[in-house]
């Protein structure tokens, strides 16, 4: 009896050894399979940002917070396994993107991208209400036309934390472009980027303002093209808001306006208009009667084609609900049906 139960031990004893150990080899073999998938996204993200940091591998590593010969060495890795150069060389500085090199990143950036989304939809399942969204926009959308969008938003959902990156419309719509970005708002610039799923918003048109002793407030008949021409103008870096409509309309009849300085918000027009240096040519949304006391508006719809704000979101993305939610807010004819419709069309 004693016997029997002793070789029963052993025999017990030596399969689940070789359980213990096949579970062991298994889950060493699925921790190998894991870091090598993630060494391989890794090597993408190398030189996806190395492309977006033209070529500068600092600036790169820098950016993914590593080391540059670490980059460097995680893109020779990825070299030496597909067996073609990604990057053309002179010495150790890299000077071109090759030509498999320019298919290899263009697959790169959409394996990221869905990569991306898979954490996303997973993050979307598990848990709706907490998460984060990044807009880019331009400071007249995030000073003037953003607040009420945002406080309600944020009532709606309070454990999101929301992200404003601000610049202009060709640095924003980069910053969708490259992921940095959930979506991004802006005029002109938005609609006709490459790699972007644009939705108009909202039309809006410029408006003149002027210190309340202005000669321009005087006029008992709506303002011209010659009447602005007459005076030093302030007005948006071209980069911005519908400037190159402002030039369009000057030079169909035949004028050229007076710039004698330009900026990269409202708020820095109003200040040098107020401090006299000329009249200034803003978005109509920018000026806030109760706020811009020193400051007169003068209407000008009727001088320049409206503007359109748009709406962009990287094509292949994978939006969260409350991304839906943002966006319907902002604009409530963009309902979640149509930007599903919109993304599917794509």
């Amino acid at each position: 009896m004693d016997v029997n139960k002793n070789e029963h031990r052993q025999k017990f004893g030596r399969t689940n050894s070789k359980i213990t150990t096949v579970c062991a080899d298994k889950a060493n073999l699925s921790a190998l399979e894991t870091a090598e998938t993630t060494m391989k996204l890794h090597q993408l993200r190398c030189i996806c940002e190395v492309v977006d940091h033209h070529l500068n591998v600092t600036e790169a590593a820098a950016a993914m917070f590593t080391s540059q010969p670490g980059v460097s060495k995680q893109i020779r890795l990825l070299e030496s396994e597909l067996g073609v150069p990604i990057f053309a060389r002179e010495g150790k500085r890299l000077t071109a993107v090759t030509e498999p090199g320019n298919e290899i990143i263009r697959t790169a950036r959409r394996m990221l991208r869905e990569a991306e989304n898979i954490s996303r939809i997973g993050a979307d399942y598990s848990d709706q209400s907490r998460g984060t969204l990044t807009l880019a926009t331009t400071h007249t959308q995030a000073r003037y036309v953003l607040p009420p969008v945002i406080q309600k938003f944020r009532q709606r959902f309070p454990d999101v934390t929301l992200q404003l990156r601000q610049g202009n419309p060709t640095q924003i719509c980069d910053r969708a472009l490259r992921g940095e970005a959930d979506i991004v708002i802006a005029t002109e610039a938005v609609s006709a980027a490459d790699g972007l799923i644009t939705l108009p918003c909202y039309p809006w048109h410029h408006c003149v303002v002027v210190p309340p002793d202005h000669p321009l407030l005087e006029k008992t008949t709506p303002l011209t093209l010659q009447d602005l021409a007459e005076h030093p103008i302030v007005t948006y870096d071209f980069a911005f808001a519908g400037r190159s409509r402002l030039n369009d309309a000057f030079q169909s009849v035949g004028l050229q306006p007076k710039i004698v300085l330009t900026a990269l918000d409202a708020d820095v027009i109003k200040t040098y208009v107020e401090l006299g240096l000329g009249i200034g040519l803003l978005a109509d949304v920018a000026f806030e009667p109760h706020r811009d006391n020193g400051l007169r508006r003068i209407d000008i719809a009727h001088l320049f084609p409206a503007s359109t704000t748009w709406v962009g979101i990287r094509r292949g993305s994978y939006l969260r609900r409350f991304i839906f939610e943002f966006v319907e807010l902002f604009a409530p004819h963009l309902s979640r049906a149509t930007l599903r419709a919109a993304l599917h069309a794509d």
